[in-house]
């Protein structure tokens, strides 16, 4: 038994990057394969592989800096009714999809949250540990409780999000809800797809998907990469913005956007003027958007806020957008 139980934990081993952690399997107790799964990877003596049926009692289980892996089943969604607060460092979590090099979008390792009582519960996830990644995984919030604005909050140091899809179907209409909050120190954001092109955004509202405005205490959006992303929008009015920052302070040294696409869905609306943009002109910082693409917005970014746009054509106003016959 214990010759075969090696054999399933190398090969289980193969899967993910080396680590000198623990691996944690994550599968909801719905599942009928459960006890199998639970027969088949007992918890070992040495504390290689255990199965649990919770995220958070995988978190608990996580020890800090050890490069501990959380592995979630993608048959159904894995629903929590509490904020994930994510402060242990060096913990990997990764969707079982075997997406490949796929995008985020229709990630099936899901972490869902609805309604909740606590104020909180701000979103489904917030992480403030340091070296933390998160790979093939959908984080979707469907929380109406009034502080539950966002689908998670980044407020780390050299967080990875790679392949992830971010979605909230409801704060529709809130200037200050998205589906991220960005207070990150040094994340980086790769292939990922954030918000809807099916849920319309209320007019007048901005809206954004990725929110930069300062929020959690002593954090913000510091020396940022986003690459390879996806932010879509559905827009009732003009005012919808997909990356959005309140303060004139909100970005520290760098936010780089790079091979990224805004779109807007031809079916709304209105086309929102513009993509990328802030509530005034950012004294710390500077954001970079090279060689992207917006779609059915008038401009790509605001005028004037210390955003930069480098394109084929670098001419601020038309340097990216997609034009048709």
């Amino acid at each position: 038994m214990q010759n075969a139980q090696l054999s399933r934990y190398g090969a289980i081993a193969k899967m993910f990057p080396f680590t000198v952690g623990k691996i944690h399997f994550v599968i909801n107790s719905s599942q009928s394969y459960l006890s199998e799964i639970q027969e088949q990877f007992p918890v070992d003596g040495n504390g290689f592989v255990r199965v649990f049926t919770t995220i958070a009692a995988a978190y608990a289980a996580a020890e800090s800096n050890r490069n501990d892996i959380i592995v979630l089943d993608s048959n159904s969604g894995h629903a929590v009714t509490s904020m994930l607060d994510i402060s242990k460092n060096r913990v990997h979590f990764i969707g079982l999809d075997l997406r490949g090099s796929s995008l985020g979008m229709g990630a099936r390792s899901r972490v869902t949250m609805g309604d909740t009582t606590a104020a909180t519960d701000i979103a489904v996830m917030k992480n403030t540990g340091v070296g933390n990644t998160f790979t093939g995984i959908k984080f979707d919030s469907a929380n109406t409780k009034a502080e539950s604005l966002y689908g998670i909050v980044e407020a780390g140091e050299y967080a990875v999000y790679e392949k992830c899809e971010f979605y909230k179907s409801t704060d529709l209409d809130g200037t200050a809800a998205a589906e991220v909050l960005n207070n990150g120190d040094s994340a980086q954001w790769i292939k990922c797809v954030f918000g809807s092109s099916a849920n319309i955004i209320a007019d007048n509202k901005i809206r954004p998907n990725m929110l930069l405005s300062a929020t959690i205490s002593g954090k913000k959006c510091r020396d940022n990469i986003i690459d390879g992303c996806l932010f879509l929008v559905k827009a009732a009015g003009t005012e919808a913005v997909r990356i959005y920052g309140a303060n004139a302070t909100d970005v520290e040294r760098m936010l780089l956007v790079k091979d990224s696409i805004f779109l807007s869905n031809i079916l709304g609306a209105a086309t929102p003027a513009h993509a990328v943009g802030f509530g005034a002109a950012q004294t710390q910082g500077t954001v970079l958007l090279k060689n992207c693409t917006s779609v059915d917005h008038t401009v790509m970014a605001q005028a004037s806020v210390a955003i930069y746009v480098d394109g084929a054509v670098p001419t601020f106003a038309t340097s990216g957008v997609a034009v048709t016959a």
